[in-house]
C-alpha cells in the first residue's frame, strides 16, 4: 500500500530531522540550493513532500538522491505544487455546491454558487438566480478547505524504496530571487596617496525561503544562464537589513573560469532579507589621482580619477569582485566627507583599477578644431587646439586623451603622444598653478 510521508523543512533540526543546507549564490540572480537530511522512507512505494522551498524555484532544475543507498531508491514521480491558498481560489473549488454570504447590509443569501469570477451568481432552492457583485458581500460562509489546495509551495516525490527505512537524503534545486554584490568603502588620505579600501557583500534573499544555519558560497564570475519564462509569484516589499563583520571571513579561491568565496561559518538568510557580511578588513593601498580631460566626450570638463593597482606589492592582491567603490576624505575637523563613488567589474590580481570620482571644478579645457580639410576621397587632415586652464593653487598634470578611426597618423604636434589603442592617443600635459597650457596637433585620417 502507498503512504504518504510529509517532511517540512521548517522541522526542528535535531533527530531524524537534522538539517544541513548550503547555498551557493551567483550574480545572475540566481541561487544553487542543497538540503542534506535523514528521514524515514518506508518500504515499498511512498510520498515525499518537502514543504517551505523558495517559491521561486526553479522545477526543472531540481533533484531528489537518497546518500545512504542510492541503487536502493528509485524516483517514480517528482511534483512541484504550487496552487496556494487564496480567496478567490476556495470560492472556486466551491462551483456547483452550496454556499452562504452575508452582504454589507446585513442581508443572508444561499444557494449554489453557479460563477465566481466577475460577480458572485447563486440559485436558491426555488431555482431563482441572485447576483452580487464582489464588493457589496462582507463575507463567506464555507464549511470547511476544499481538497487540491496548500499553503505552501512544496515538492512531491512518488520513490520506491528497497534499502534501509532510515536514510541519508539530498535535494537541491536552483532559484531566482537571490543575489549578490560587493560594495566597497574607501578612505583617502590627506595627500591623495593612499587609499584603506575594505570591501563587503550584500546579499539580497528574495526567493520565497528563509535558510537557516546555511553554508554560504559566492560565485564571482559571469556565469551563461538561459532565461526561461517564469512562474508568476506574490511581490514582496519588505526588505530587512542586516550587517555582520568580522576579519577574514571569507576564503577565495578560484573555480572552474570564476572564483568561489566560501563564508567560514554558517548563516541565515532570511526570505526578504538583505545582508551584509565583511568581505576583506580595510587594506592600505598606494594610489595615484588622475585628471582626464576627454573634449570630445565631455566638453569643458575635467574628469578627476584615482587609479591603483591590485597587487601584493602595493597592498591588495585578491581577486576583486564587480561593485561600487565608495570614496570618503577626511576634512580639516577630522570628519569624514564623501567625494564620490564608481563601479568595478570583477578585476583580477595585479590588474589596474581606475576610479571616476567626478568632474574637477578649478580645471577646464577647450577644445576647437582649427582646419579640416580633404585631401583625397578615402583620406582627412585636421588641426587641433586645446587649451588647458588651471585656477588650482599647485600645478597639475592633465592626460589629453583624443579619439580617432582606426586608421590615422599625427603629423605633428607640440607635445608628445602615445598610441593607447588602435582608436585613441593620449597627451601629457602639464599646467602651472593659475596658468594655462595650449596643446596643438595635426592629424591625417584615413577610411
Amino acid at each position: 500500500m502507498k503512504q504518504i510521508i510529509v517532511f517540512s523543512l521548517a522541522l526542528s533540526m535535531s533527530g531524524l530531522f537534522s538539517q544541513n543546507v548550503s547555498i551557493t549564490v551567483y550574480n545572475q540572480n540566481q541561487a544553487l540550493v542543497k538540503d542534506v537530511r535523514s528521514l524515514e522512507l518506508s518500504k515499498g512505494i511512498s510520498e515525499v513532500s518537502f514543504t517551505d522551498v523558495a517559491s521561486q524555484i526553479d522545477p526543472t532544475s531540481v533533484h531528489f538522491k537518497s546518500l545512504t543507498a542510492t541503487d536502493k531508491v528509485q524516483i517514480l514521480e517528482q511534483n512541484y505544487e504550487y496552487d496556494l491558498v487564496s480567496g478567490s481560489k476556495i470560492l472556486s473549488k466551491y462551483t456547483d455546491q452550496d454556499i452562504r454570504l452575508v452582504t454589507e447590509k446585513g442581508d443572508l443569501f444561499q444557494g449554489m454558487l453557479l460563477s465566481a469570477s466577475q460577480e458572485i451568481v447563486i440559485q436558491d432552492d426555488s431555482g431563482g438566480i441572485k447576483i452580487l457583485k464582489h464588493d457589496q458581500i462582507q463575507h463567506f460562509d464555507l464549511p470547511r478547505l476544499p481538497r487540491g489546495l496548500i499553503t505552501r509551495p512544496t515538492l512531491v516525490w512518488q520513490v520506491r524504496n528497497h534499502g534501509p527505512e532510515e536514510q541519508k537524503t539530498e535535494i537541491s534545486y536552483l532559484t531566482r530571487g537571490m543575489n549578490w554584490h560587493a560594495e566597497y568603502v574607501a578612505l583617502l588620505n590627506e595627500g591623495n596617496s593612499r587609499l584603506d579600501l575594505s570591501g563587503w557583500v550584500s546579499i539580497d534573499n528574495r526567493s520565497g525561503a528563509t535558510y537557516e544555519n546555511a553554508k554560504l558560497k559566492l560565485v564571482a564570475g559571469d556565469v551563461n544562464v538561459i532565461r526561461q519564462r517564469r512562474l508568476k509569484s506574490d511581490e514582496r516589499l519588505q526588505i530587512l537589513g542586516a550587517a555582520e563583520g568580522e576579519d577574514h571571513q571569507f576564503e577565495e579561491k578560484s573555480f572552474f573560469e570564476y572564483h568561489l568565496y566560501t563564508l567560514q561559518r554558517k548563516s541565515t538568510l532570511k526570505d526578504n532579507q538583505t545582508k551584509q557580511i565583511s568581505l576583506f578588513p580595510p587594506t592600505a593601498t598606494k594610489t595615484e589621482k588622475v585628471y582626464i580631460y576627454d573634449g570630445s566626450r565631455y566638453g569643458e570638463k575635467v574628469r578627476v580619477h584615482l587609479e591603483f593597482k591590485n597587487s601584493k606589492a602595493d597592498g591588495l592582491g585578491i581577486p576583486l569582485p564587480k561593485g561600487v567603490v565608495r570614496v570618503y576624505q577626511a576634512d580639516t575637523d577630522g570628519a569624514l566627507e564623501f567625494i564620490g563613488e564608481d563601479r568595478i567589474d570583477h578585476t583580477p590580481e595585479d590588474e589596474t583599477v581606475r576610479l571616476f570620482i567626478g568632474n574637477a571644478f578649478d580645471i577646464i579645457g577647450e577644445r576647437i578644431v582649427k582646419e579640416s580639410r580633404k585631401i583625397s576621397q578615402r583620406s582627412r587632415q585636421e588641426s587641433v587646439e586645446i587649451v588647458i586652464k588651471n585656477h588650482k593653487k599647485e600645478s597639475v598634470s592633465i592626460t589629453v586623451v583624443e579619439r580617432f578611426g582606426t586608421d590615422w597618423q599625427i603629423t605633428g604636434a607640440s607635445k608628445k603622444h602615445q598610441k593607447k589603442d588602435a582608436e585613441t592617443a593620449e597627451f601629457d600635459v602639464p599646467v602651472s598653478a593659475g596658468g594655462e597650457t595650449m596643446l596643438t596637433y595635426t592629424v591625417l585620417l584615413n577610411w
